[in-house]
């Protein structure tokens, strides 16, 4: 393996748990009926559309005239997103604050939407460790484009093979692979000290 220069974290699911259930669990009360909600109307896939760049307010009219019948809760995930983000994965930050503390330069690529990161990023103070992140929403970039880690390189400095990749999605991670990058398919903390630490940048 070649020396890793810098460790680049997603973090959705890496640094910080999402789940668009939550959104609902209290006006959704009953778990199926809150499941059926995520998987047809509010869903992943539809959110994923404001992450590559797709404004909020050409969405939410969309959606509402698709299923008029939801509309409040279709404009709760604009107003409630925050919601859908319940707090740290478990370990995740300890590590960024001992590569840190190793003088390991840290970034992250992240699928988030632009107009959602303003209120998002103040809540968890372990991203100002991280000298950059590219947002997908900002760059109207996704991951897992090809596009989106070139954009990496050349703001983070350093070729993809100088860098690991830590992502929960082994679709992001086969992309940055196939250009180039080093990668780590993120499961759990304690898989991602271990990987690091065979690489030389802990202890």
């Amino acid at each position: 393996m070649a020396r890793i220069e810098a460790v680049v974290f997603d973090i959705g699911k890496v640094l910080v748990e999402w789940d668009l259930r939550l959104i609902y669990r209290d006006l959704i009360p009953d778990s199926e009926q809150r499941d059926w909600f995520v998987t047809h109307v509010v869903t992943p896939e539809w959110h994923f559309q404001h992450d590559a760049g797709r404004p909020l307010a050409e969405m939410l009219p969309e959606r509402i005239a698709d299923y008029p019948e939801h509309e409040a809760l279709i404009r709760r995930y604009a107003s409630h997103f925050n919601d859908s983000i319940p707090g740290p994965v478990h370990g995740t930050a300890d590590l960024v604050e001992a590569l840190h503390a190793k003088g390991v330069p840290l970034f992250a690529i992240t699928n988030f939407g632009a107009e959602f990161w303003p209120d998002f990023a103040p809540r968890f103070p372990v991203l100002e460790r991280f000298r950059d992140i590219v947002i997908s929403g900002v760059e109207q970039l996704a991951k897992p484009d090809p596009a989106i880690y070139a954009l990496a390189e050349h703001r983070f400095g350093l070729p993809g093979s100088a860098m690991l990749f830590v992502d929960d999605n082994e679709h992001n991670i086969a992309a940055a692979r196939a250009c180039g990058w080093q990668g780590h398919h993120f499961t759990n903390a304690a898989g991602l000290e271990a990987d690091l630490a065979s690489r030389g940048l802990l202890g």
